[in-house]
């Protein structure tokens, strides 16, 4: 999967599950268990997905090794200068406080911060650095979890908008001069949702929340750009029309699929209750099964591609990731 490197690129990652690489806790997730990381490594490496997830695939389109995750960067360090970078995403995070208690994007970037004061990373290495940003589904989630309803979702949407283009001019201040952020996926899309309707039919008004909140996001990196005199700092990644491009669905709301054969919507690994990848009884007996052929299936769970998914999307973004190296 890896390319020519593209120069003296160093990559740092936040987000969530969509980009982290090993960082999220082995006590409690699931993406420490068995069936996850069959396809890739071939055992469980901490990624929300049967193989690579999205930061793999941004690091094998700048030609280097997938940054190492932060919580393992002491082990790193030992072999070598962690010049690929550092991955500081942690699997259920957001641009604030969500149902996990682990970093949440401001944290991530203090992390990061930290190790450019104890002089990991020159200005000299941050000149040549790209950050890939990936999360604000998980904000969503803890909203409508504690609230049961949409009512007060506009306001919601522009306070995490709002911090989230802070957070990321903190990350051009840094010294980092190119930013990736990506806008978030159909979330009425994801089998979570479509098993309503036996993995048939996208929600239309999950998919209008993601639509909302990447409006205005893309017009926030816009507004940004316009004061840079060079070329643009901030690049969105268009992670709707990837996903619905990649799904083969109709490029709306509706989400529709235009498939005969079987639902695109299902994920490859299911068992009666669609959270129950990953899961075992108390006898240890597994509560799911993992379907036949990987390579056709693009969800790998309730929330995730798998690696043929994640594939699919990425080919969908390489118009954008261009922009990176203008």
């Amino acid at each position: 999967m890896m390319r020519r490197r593209r120069g003296n690129v160093t990559l740092f990652v936040l987000g969530d599950s969509y980009v982290d690489t090993g960082n999220t806790p082995r006590s409690g997730s699931v993406a420490w268990k068995q069936p996850y990381g069959i396809t890739f490594p071939g055992n469980p490496s901490g990624r929300f997905s049967d193989g690579h997830v999205l930061a793999d695939y941004i690091a094998s389109y700048l030609g280097i090794r997938s940054p190492t995750p932060y919580e393992q960067k002491k082990i790193e360090a030992m072999t070598s200068k962690i010049d690929n970078g550092i991955n500081f995403a942690y699997g259920g995070t957001g641009v604030f406080q969500t149902l996990v208690d682990l970093p949440n994007m401001t944290t991530q970037i203090d992390l990061l911060q930290q190790l450019i004061d104890q002089k990991l990373y020159t200005r000299t290495n941050l000149s040549s650095s790209i950050a890939l940003v990936s999360l604000a589904g998980n904000d969503y989630a803890t909203f409508l979890t504690k609230n049961g309803s949409l009512e007060g979702l506009p306001k919601f949407s522009k306070s995490v908008i709002n911090q989230l283009i802070v957070n990321v001019k903190r990350i051009n201040d840094l010294g980092i001069k190119k930013i990736a952020v990506a806008g978030i996926e159909p979330l009425g899309c994801l089998p979570r949702v479509t098993a309503s309707s036996s993995y048939k039919k996208c929600s239309a008004t999950e998919n209008n929340l993601s639509i909302y909140h990447n409006q205005m996001l893309k017009q926030n990196l816009i507004g940004l750009n316009s004061y840079s005199a060079a070329a643009p700092v901030y690049i969105y990644l268009d992670l709707y029309t990837a996903f619905t491009s990649a799904l083969q669905t109709e490029n709306n709301s509706s989400g529709r699929n235009s498939r005969n054969d079987e639902s695109q919507l299902k994920p490859c690994c299911l068992g009666k209750n669609v959270e129950d990848c990953g899961l075992t009884d108390e006898n240890g007996v597994k509560k799911y099964v993992v379907c036949e052929n990987l390579t056709e299936s693009f969800f790998w769970d309730s929330l995730h591609p798998s690696n043929q998914g994640w594939g699919a999307i990425y080919e969908a973004l390489i118009p954008s990731l261009k922009s990176l190296f203008l």
